[in-house]
């Protein structure tokens, strides 16, 4: 069973920083682009970051120059760094991976910028 698990949101000031990590299993991780996505109250799912299994990576116009996502292969986990948190920034947080043509989700995490 393909299986995402995305943590390490929660509450950040403005300006500051957080990493959240994406453990998956169920396929072969490295082999395959992990994607993370956001939604704010109602606003459209977004791209917001991806790692390719070559280690490329695309980001969300209004992330480039704070986001970094990238991968360990050996713990068969994505992470994405967020930097200089903006009051944009605010949503839940899913990683995803397209595996033998189906889409597979992480449960979300909860990213919340406040004073």
């Amino acid at each position: 069973q393909v299986q995402l698990v995305e943590s390490g949101g929660g509450l950040v000031q403005p300006g500051g920083f957080l990493r959240l990590p994406c453990v998956v299993s169920g396929f072969t991780f490295s082999s395959h682009t992990i994607d993370w996505y956001r939604q704010a109250p109602g606003k459209q799912r977004e791209l917001a970051a991806r790692i390719t299994s070559d280690g490329r990576t695309t980001y969300l116009d209004a992330a480039k120059g704070r986001f970094t996502v990238s991968r360990d292969n050996d713990k068969n986990t994505v992470y994405l760094q967020m930097n200089s948190l903006k009051p944009e920034d605010p949503a839940v947080y899913y990683c995803r991976a397209v595996v033998l043509g189906q889409i597979n989700w992480g449960q979300g995490t909860q990213v919340t910028v406040s004073s």
